[in-house]
C-alpha cells in the first residue's frame, strides 16, 4: 500500500511540469469545435418583405500558445440572397456581463418578446414571440454579439479571467470577433455600425479605437449608434465631494417627478430643459460653494430644487441640497408607499415597509427580466436549433468579480474614467464617422444631461451628432410607441450616410 501511495505521489509531482512542457507524442487537449446552426426564414420589417439567414455560431479564441481561451458566441441576420453593398451593424449590450438579449429581443431583432408596455410588470410565462416589424433587417444585415462571460459565450477551463474581463481586454475580444466576422463573410467593403446599450456605450469607445485606432488593418466605420450612454463614468459617481453626480442626475429627477404628478410643467422637455439650466447655473454654483454658501442664497437655491424635484424642502435641507438617485427612488412617492425605478422611473413598487431610505429592488428590472430570459432561451434553443448545456447569462456575475477598469490593461490610475475622447479621436480621424445617440428621459442609470455633458466636451465634432429622446427609461423599447420612434429614427439615421 505504502508503496502504491509514493509512486501515485511520484506521478502527482511530475505531472505539472511534463504536461507544460507536453512531451513529443502527448496527445493534444481536447479542442471544441465550433457550432453553427442556420434557418432561412422570412419577415416584414419596416414595410418590406424580405428572406433572411439566421445563423448562431461560437468564435474560437485563442492565446498566444494556441491553447483554446474563449468561445464567443454571435447571432446574426443576413438579408437573402446576400448583398455585400448593404450596410452590416454589429450590436452587443451592457454591464459588463450582460447578454445581447436585451436589444435582440427587445428592439432590432426579427423576433421580439411581448411585455406589457405601460410600465407594468410582465408577470409569468408564457411569453409571446412575436414578429417584430421594427427590426432593423430592411436598411442592415445585423450581427449581435455576447462578449465573453454573458449569453452562451464562455471562457473555457483554465483560462486566465483576467485577459479577457476588463475595458480593454473586453474591447480587444469583441473587435476580433467583429474583424473575423467580416472576413468569414467578405464583408470588408460593407458600409459598418457597431453599437450598443448602456456598458455597451462604454464598449463601443473601447472598441473603436481597437478597430480605428491602431496603424495596421484598421476597419474603419460609418457609424456609432449608442442607446442610454454612459461614457463619463466617474462623473456619475456619488462619492462625498463628487458634486457632477448631484448635477448630471438633476434633470432626470425633474423628469420622473413630472411624469408622477409631483411637479407641474407644460411637457417633460420643458422640465427637462428648466432642470438642465438650473443644474449647469445656480445649482453648481451653490453645490461648488460648499459650506461658504450664504444662507439667503442657500434658501433660494433649496426652494427651486423643491419646485423642480417635489421633495419638500426641509428633506432638501437635512440632505444639504446633495440627494443621491438611491435616496429619490425612494422618497419620491413615499406619500404613496412606493418606489420608483432605476432603469425605468415610470416603473413603480412597493417595498416591505415605508421607513427606509432605499427601495428593496427596481421594479423597472423585475417588471421586465423573466419575459426577456425565457424569449431568448426559446428562440435560440428551439427557434434557431442552438444547443447548449449552459444557461444564458443575461446578467452575468462572472465578468463583474474580474472587471479591469483602467483603460491600459491594469496599468495607470484611471481615477477619472471617461472614455469619450475616444470616440472624439475617431471622429476627428475618420471625416465620415457620425454618432447617434438615445436616451429616455426616465432612466437613472445612465442620465441623459450626463450623456448630453461627456458628449459636447472639445475634440467631439458637434456637427456629427444626432441626439433623440424617448418618453421612458434605460430601454426606451419596451413601450412601443418608442420602440416604432426608435428604428425609425435609426433608419434615417442609416440611410444618411
Amino acid at each position: 500500500m505504502i508503496t502504491r501511495l509514493l509512486a501515485a505521489a511520484a506521478v502527482l509531482a511530475l505531472s505539472a511540469p511534463l504536461s507544460a512542457q507536453e512531451k513529443p507524442g502527448a496527445p493534444p487537449a481536447e479542442q471544441i469545435e465550433p457550432q453553427v446552426k442556420s434557418r432561412s426564414l422570412t419577415g416584414t420589417f419596416g414595410g418590406q418583405r424580405m428572406s433572411y439567414t439566421a445563423t448562431v455560431s461560437e468564435t474560437i479564441l485563442e492565446g498566444d500558445d494556441g491553447k483554446q481561451e474563449a468561445v464567443i458566441v454571435t447571432t446574426s441576420y443576413v438579408k437573402s440572397p446576400r448583398d455585400t453593398s448593404r450596410p452590416v451593424f454589429f450590436i452587443y449590450n451592457g454591464g459588463p456581463g450582460s447578454g445581447s438579449v436585451w436589444l435582440q429581443m427587445g428592439a432590432w431583432g426579427p423576433k421580439r418578446v411581448g411585455i406589457p408596455s405601460d410600465a407594468r410588470d410582465d408577470g409569468a410565462p408564457p411569453y409571446p414571440i412575436l414578429e417584430n416589424p421594427e427590426s432593423l433587417l430592411d436598411v442592415a444585415d445585423l450581427v449581435f454579439i455576447d462578449p465573453p462571460g454573458t449569453g452562451f459565450s464562455f471562457l473555457t477551463k483554465g483560462t486566465d479571467p483576467e485577459k479577457y474581463y476588463g475595458l480593454r481586454q473586453d474591447a480587444r475580444a469583441v473587435a476580433q470577433v467583429i474583424r473575423r466576422w467580416i472576413n468569414d463573410n467578405g464583408r470588408w467593403n460593407s458600409p459598418k455600425y457597431l453599437g450598443g446599450e448602456s456598458y455597451g456605450t462604454t464598449r463601443t469607445a473601447m472598441v473603436v479605437d481597437e478597430l480605428e485606432g491602431g496603424t495596421f488593418n484598421d476597419v474603419a466605420l460609418n457609424g456609432l449608434i449608442l442607446v442610454s450612454t454612459i461614457l463619463d463614468l466617474a462623473g456619475r459617481e456619488p462619492t462625498p465631494g463628487n458634486e457632477m453626480a448631484y448635477i448630471v442626475t438633476l434633470p432626470n429627477m425633474a423628469a420622473a417627478a413630472y411624469y408622477h404628478g409631483k411637479v407641474q410643467a407644460p411637457s417633460v422637455e420643458a422640465i427637462a430643459e428648466e432642470a438642465r439650466q438650473f443644474a449647469i447655473g445656480p445649482f453648481a454654483t451653490a453645490l461648488l460653494k460648499g459650506q461658504d454658501l450664504p444662507d439667503a442664497e442657500r434658501a433660494a437655491v433649496r426652494a427651486e430644487l423643491s419646485r423642480l424635484t417635489g421633495l419638500s424642502e426641509e428633506y432638501l435641507d437635512q440632505a444639504n441640497l446633495r440627494v443621491t438617485s438611491q435616496r429619490f427612488y425612494k422618497e419620491l412617492l413615499r406619500d404613496r408607499g412606493l418606489t420608483i425605478g432605476r432603469l425605468d422611473a415610470r416603473y413603480t413598487g412597493r417595498d416591505y415597509d415605508n421607513a427606509g431610505e432605499t427601495p428593496d429592488n427596481d421594479p423597472s428590472f423585475y417588471g421586465i427580466d423573466a419575459g426577456y430570459t425565457a424569449a431568448v432561451n426559446s428562440w435560440l434553443r428551439d427557434g434557431l436549433g442552438f444547443e447548449t448545456d449552459r444557461e444564458y447569462q443575461s446578467i452575468g456575475r462572472e465578468p463583474g468579480q474580474y472587471w479591469d477598469w483602467s483603460m491600459n490593461n491594469g496599468r495607470g490610475r484611471n481615477a477619472y474614467l471617461n472614455v469619450a475622447p475616444l470616440i472624439g479621436r475617431a471622429m476627428r480621424e475618420n471625416s465620415q464617422l457620425r454618432l447617434f445617440n438615445a436616451q429616455g428621459w426616465y432612466d437613472f442609470a445612465t442620465p441623459f444631461f450626463g450623456a448630453e455633458y461627456s458628449l459636447n466636451r472639445f475634440g467631439i465634432p458637434q456637427d456629427r451628432l444626432t441626439f433623440k429622446y424617448y418618453d421612458a427609461g434605460h430601454m426606451m423599447y419596451v413601450r412601443d410607441e418608442d420602440r416604432v420612434k426608435l428604428s425609425n429614427d435609426l433608419r434615417e439615421f442609416i440611410r444618411a450616410r
